[in-house]
């Protein structure tokens, strides 16, 4: 089958028609992709930021149909329309049971299940989007409406479900609650979107991007800053007394550390952004105690995707949540090098592989 593959972190994707995948073992299914978005974090793997384990298979959000189970599976059905989730829950286990099944650590990715010219790879995040199919683990693939378009589909499977997630899952934000995010990419446009969704006013977006600036507007954002002009903008939103909840979608140090600055006593800091474990962010003693202000992560929207994937679907079909139009491009396997390149510029919020 055709795909695309990593054989060197930090060189080049390559696109190959030498991938193979395995048929679906005990508890698996085959899933023949539809719909892949690009995102941020599979080029962070790519350049070696986030770890991954080479030959890689990118890609980590997709939907599409199920084709084969595997011995004893006995659904979703052949035939059913899935979102692929890339943390699924063994829905048995303490964290499952305590309703923070995004922290499920239980279900390990299948083993072996993809090679390319013969030779063992692995797909990233187990699931392996960047290619024709895949075989996931039963539970990875949560069954959606026939009539949902694949494209649509696809986003709600990371960036959606991460950004409007760390608002309302994560952060619980409170209606008329002031809130920043710093960070106006795929994923922060969707904590924008979180925060309409959650009666948030004001809304500050920062990013250094003017493009950038210009989408954060049109997904609810009330006002837009460059980060040099921030300082300024909190004293002017909020008094200089901090917004009651800032959100960080970067993953950088210095970003972190604007965020929590920005957060008024008592108020909370939200980590969205997927950071490197080498980068390290200082707090004195003080400054966590005094300030009551709380610090959190926020892994895949503190969500529950047998749930959460239904509900924001529900909200784009009343019109709550735009899904069309976080997609800036529609592309083949061939320009996922060029999307990785377009991330940058401003001029992309989600490019999405179409098989």
């Amino acid at each position: 089958m055709r795909g695309v593959i990593l054989r060197e972190t930090g060189k080049p994707v390559e696109v190959t028609d030498e991938l193979a995948v395995r048929p679906p073992g005990p508890g698996e299914v085959r899933v023949r992709l539809r719909a892949a978005g690009v995102c941020h974090s599979d080029l962070s793997m790519c350049e070696g930021r986030l770890p991954a384990r080479l030959p890689l298979v990118p890609g980590h959000e997709g939907a599409g149909v199920v084709v084969e189970l595997g011995p004893g599976v006995s659904g979703p059905p052949v035939g059913t329309h899935v979102i692929l989730s890339w943390i699924p829950p063994c829905g048995s286990c303490a964290l499952c049971l305590g309703g923070r099944p995004n922290l499920c650590v239980s279900v390990r990715p299948p083993s072996s299940t993809v090679t390319v010219a013969g030779e063992p790879a692995h797909a990233g995040l187990g699931v392996g989007c960047f290619a024709e199919e895949t075989v996931v683990d039963a539970r990875a693939a949560i069954p959606i409406p026939d009539d949902v378009p694949f494209d649509v589909a696809a986003v709600v499977g990371c960036a959606v479900l991460t950004g409007v997630g760390a608002v309302i899952n994560t952060a619980e934000v409170r209606p008329g609650s002031s809130v920043l995010v710093i960070g106006c990419g795929g994923v922060g446009i969707n904590v924008i979107q979180g925060a309409r969704l959650a009666a948030a006013a004001p809304v500050l977006a920062v990013d250094q991007v003017p493009e950038k600036l210009e989408a954060a507007r049109a997904f609810g954002a009330t006002h837009v800053a460059t980060p040099d002009e921030l300082g300024d903008a909190v004293r002017e939103l909020t008094g200089g007394l901090g917004f009651d909840y800032a959100f960080e979608v970067v993953g950088r140090p210095a970003t972190i550390r604007q965020a929590w600055q920005a957060t008024r006593r008592g108020g909370t800091t939200v980590v969205v952004g997927a950071g490197s474990r080498d980068d390290l962010v200082t707090f004195n003693a003080a400054e966590l105690f005094a300030t009551e202000r709380r610090l959190t992560g926020c892994l895949y929207g503190s969500g529950d995707v047998r749930t959460d994937f239904g509900r924001l679907l529900r909200l784009w079909r009343a019109g709550r949540l735009d899904l069309e139009g976080l997609i800036s491009r529609r592309i083949t396997l061939d320009e996922v090098g060029e999307a990785f390149t377009a991330m940058g510029s401003g001029d992309v919020i989600r490019s999405l592989v179409m098989f």
